[in-house]
């Protein structure tokens, strides 16, 4: 198992931390990622894109003018797409963008995302990161102490208090460990463990 330090706010060493090899010592292949982080970007796609179609445009169907000895292209009614106003050929319609990966591929995608950022020496593990209240400004002070910025903070179980202080930093998202998902590991440069998340991430994949 590897042995990670535990570090407080001022980004002192106060003990270690066992992590299962099973879990943040997986190989990585960028293939598996790429396919869970489309899977969730798909899923996130609204698919609401319409236009009208000929049958949809409201407009008389009587014949624009007679079909032989004018001079002009024949023609029919007013809704044609080869007339301004008429309808769309080939649209978008409503329609889901989503697709489904095994659940067995996406808990791995998981265990190689957080495998990465252990191995590039991009995760860190916090003792404790409860504030007394909320306050944008601790909060910042304690990542900035740390020397944090573009951070991903994942948390055992919802505190209101840092949720709300976290909000308003830029680059810089606080989510519960059952949120845990491979394109916010991915996304952010640091991943900020606190140390009573680690048991709950763990248990995900029993």
């Amino acid at each position: 198992m590897a042995a990670v330090e535990v570090i407080d706010r001022a980004g002192e060493k106060v003990s270690k931390i066992n992590l299962s090899d099973d879990i943040f010592s997986m190989p990585v292949k960028k293939s598996v990622l790429h396919d869970v982080v489309r899977m969730q970007l798909a899923k996130r796609r609204s698919g609401t894109a319409k236009v009208k179609g000929r049958s949809e445009i409201t407009g008389s169907t009587k014949k624009l003018y007679r079909q032989k000895g004018t001079g002009n292209a024949r023609a029919g009614d007013v809704k044609s797409p080869l007339r301004r106003g008429g309808g769309v050929i080939f649209g978008p319609s409503p329609r889901s963008y989503s697709h489904k990966v095994p659940r067995k591929v996406r808990l791995k995608a998981l265990k190689m995302a957080l495998s990465s950022k252990l191995e590039a020496g991009e995760l860190l593990i916090i003792d404790d990161l409860n504030l007394d209240k909320i306050k944008t400004k601790e909060f910042a002070k304690i990542l900035k102490d740390l020397n944090l910025k573009k951070t991903l903070v994942i948390f055992d179980s919802e505190d209101p208090s840092v949720f709300l202080s976290a909000r308003n930093i830029p680059n810089v998202k606080v989510i519960k460990s059952a949120g845990l998902n491979v394109y916010d590991i991915l996304k952010y440069d640091n991943l900020l463990l606190v140390e009573s998340a680690v048991k709950s991430i763990e248990g995900r994949f029993l």
